[in-house]
């Protein structure tokens, strides 16, 4: 396991090596070509601020000066590895900082996983693409912190950190108040040394900065821009300005600090010093005047917190930083106006949170080793002796996290709905697989398309209906049975998720491998489209509809596949006849309108069907029968793993379930 997470670590610097040198020269590294490059700042006899291209301290500046005379070629491909390096470095620190006692299998593994989350998240791929410095402050504080020998060692590192980012020295007061004053001391030493330099040798460039601009408050392009996630940042965004902003930003900034502060000391003193530097981090990335996104990598690091009693809710917490951390706020949130100060400002909000607000387990927590564990279901015995083929998928009776089901069913569908847009075939292909399709329908005597849509055209109140039917019911109606199913009948919940989301995977392969056009879209047939009107055949690829989704993602139709999931799983679970009639009319109106007005063939309902069929097959082939035992099976006790011999009830611990204690007193 641990060759094949290196082997992943090692696939991804290679993935973002490339991403970086296949952009044209004047596409990559445009930050690092704007310091250093032919007309770069640091080229120039002015001042570094004159142009707003610079934004980093004259300490920095001073510290970049050398490099203005490296060949730019060398230099930008240097950089790069050079960055990856920094970024391996800092996962290797992070893993050996994990609080708490760690298992040998946790210490060999850490190290990659973290590199590998590290090389995923936003900050670094974007660092990577503009040529910046914001890993070094980082890793800079984490030697400090973790690495450096002695106080006075710590202190100059972090010191160096502050020079080259002020928003660092926030580690002093964490410092200080967590009994290292001596490496407050040093840190803030070594930040007046380092600035005073810059000002002897750079007085201009150092007055402009923290005099003129107000230690770089007024330096960059378009502080009230989206990159910009900071308090400073959303408060320019929702429209302040002037002097009541800033009263605004000040008192903010100082609740979040005071606050922010203190859940750090109480952390460091607790044993969790990589947390309390986390949080603290998280607390300069709010406080910054400006944070852009390639300075966000303290948020990731909030990732070690605990948050939850229950062993079911400890994902929430690091599934949705690393979610913030990797994927863009349009595919965390639809494109909903209500949702979009959330969206615009989800970085920021997530910093917040881990700064002020999220409560991090203390390691003197009962729950902190040991989480009340998860009750699981006794399964029934299936037909064939080898189901479930998964053993290990052990199937759950409570109802999964809200937050963390309704994280993963939207950036489930956005990764859908990203990859169906992708899967284009061309038009000359699609319209190829079309004929094939008639050719078959005709030899099989199922070719009614053009029958239905001319009847239907003819009845204007059916066609209305049915032009509703399709446009509305798609999503509403199986996000409504889900909703059902997860408060009413949890463990059936998990059983019809599944499926769906089996069903939907195979349905992107039928769009990749074989591209089909629906029959409003084939010319020379004469269909009318009654739900989207008149399409230009000639130019199809640039019709009303293209940018909204793939026109040729048709086969299978998931219009109807979608219908039959939700009719089967009320067939199968509505306690009442009329219920059951209902689930059966629903893929009958869909099959009925995806067919008059001219979007699918007869053939892609047929495919929509065998992909749900074979969902619900995989589904009881890994996790075996959807019935369960009425007997509970309890949470899997410690000293049990999946596949080992029960243990007998009387070398056990104590009981910690109710289940286990009503055992117990049975037995008694």
């Amino acid at each position: 396991m641990r060759a094949v997470l290196w082997l992943l670590v090692a696939v991804l610097a290679i993935r973002q090596l490339a991403a970086v040198f296949r952009l044209p020269p004047g596409e990559r590294l445009t930050d690092l070509d704007s310091w250093t490059g032919e007309n770069g700042v640091l080229h120039l006899n002015g001042s570094l601020y004159d142009t707003h291209q610079f934004t980093g301290t004259p300490f920095a500046g001073l510290a970049l000066k050398p490099l203005a005379s490296s060949a730019e070629q060398s230099l930008g491909v240097a950089w790069t590895f050079g960055t990856l390096l920094l970024v391996a470095a800092l996962g290797v620190v992070v893993a050996r900082a994990l609080p708490g006692t760690v298992s040998r299998r946790t210490s060999l593994l850490a190290a990659p996983v973290v590199i590998s989350l590290l090389m995923l998240s936003l900050p670094v791929r974007n660092t990577l693409n503009l040529g910046q410095t914001s890993i070094i402050p980082v890793l800079l504080v984490l030697l400090g912190c973790f690495a450096a020998r002695g106080e006075r060692s710590s202190g100059l590192l972090i010191g160096l950190a502050a020079a080259l980012q002020p928003t660092m020295l926030l580690f002093v007061p964490l410092l200080w108040l967590t009994g290292r004053r001596r490496a407050a001391v040093s840190t803030t030493a070594t930040f007046v040394a380092c600035t005073a330099l810059a000002w002897a040798v750079m007085p201009g460039d150092s007055w402009a900065y923290w005099i003129h601009h107000v230690a770089g408050a007024g330096l960059g392009a378009k502080p009230a821009g989206l990159a910009n996630q900071s308090l400073h940042g959303a408060l320019l965004r929702f429209g302040m300005h002037g002097p009541l902003e800033i009263a605004a930003f000040l008192a903010l900034a100082a609740a979040v600090t005071g606050l922010g502060l203190w859940r750090a000391v109480r952390y460091a003193k607790d044993g969790q010093l990589l947390l309390a530097v986390a949080v603290t981090g998280c607390v300069a990335v709010a406080v910054s005047p400006t944070a852009w996104q390639h300075q966000l990598l303290w948020i990731l690091l909030a990732v070690v917190g605990r948050v939850g009693t229950r062993a079911s809710n400890r994902m929430v917490w690091p599934a949705l930083v690393v979610l913030a951390m990797t994927l863009p706020g349009t595919m965390l949130l639809p494109n909903i106006e209500a949702v979009f100060p959330i969206r615009d400002n989800v970085l920021l909000l997530v910093a917040l949170t881990a700064a002020c607000a999220v409560p991090f387990l203390p390691r003197t927590s009962p729950y902190w080793q040991n989480p009340v564990p998860t009750d699981y279901a006794t399964p029934l015995p299936a037909r064939w002796e080898r189901v479930p083929f998964a053993p290990f998928w052990r199937r759950v009776v409570t109802r999964p996290n809200l937050l963390l089901e309704l994280l993963a069913i939207r950036v489930g569908y956005s990764v859908y709905a990203h990859i169906r847009a992708a899967a284009t075939g061309g038009r000359s292909t699609a319209e190829a697989h079309g004929r094939t399709i008639v050719s078959i329908e005709e030899f099989l005597h199922i070719d009614i398309e053009h029958w239905a849509n001319h009847a239907m055209v003819k009845l204007p109140r059916l066609e209305s209906f049915l032009n509703f039917y399709y446009q509305s019911f798609h999503f509403v109606v199986p996000l409504t049975i889900l909703a059902v199913l997860y408060i009413r009948r949890p463990s059936d919940y998990r059983w019809a998720r599944t499926g769906l989301s089996f069903a939907t995977l195979l349905a992107l392969v039928g769009f990749f491998f074989y591209p089909l056009a629906p029959p409003r879209l084939m010319p020379g047939m004469g269909f009318i489209d009654t739900a989207h009107g008149v399409q230009d055949l000639a130019h199809p690829d640039y019709g009303a509809l293209t940018a909204m989704t793939n026109q040729y993602a048709a086969m299978p139709s998931l219009h109807f596949g979608w219908s039959l999931w939700c009719g089967i799983v009320i067939v199968v679970l509505a306690p009442k006849w009329w219920m059951k009639a209902l689930g059966v009319v629903h893929p009958l109106l869909t099959v009925t309108a995806i067919i008059g007005t001219a979007n699918h063939w007869v053939l892609d309902a047929v495919g929509g069907a065998t992909v749900v069929a074979a969902g619900f097959g995989l589904t009881y082939l890994l996790a075996g029968r959807r019935e369960l035992s009425k007997t509970p099976q309890g949470p899997l006790h410690p000293d049990q793993e999946p596949g080992k011999p029960e243990i007998p009830a009387g070398r056990r611990g104590p009981a910690t379930t109710p289940h286990a204690r009503s055992e117990q007193s049975a037995q008694a």
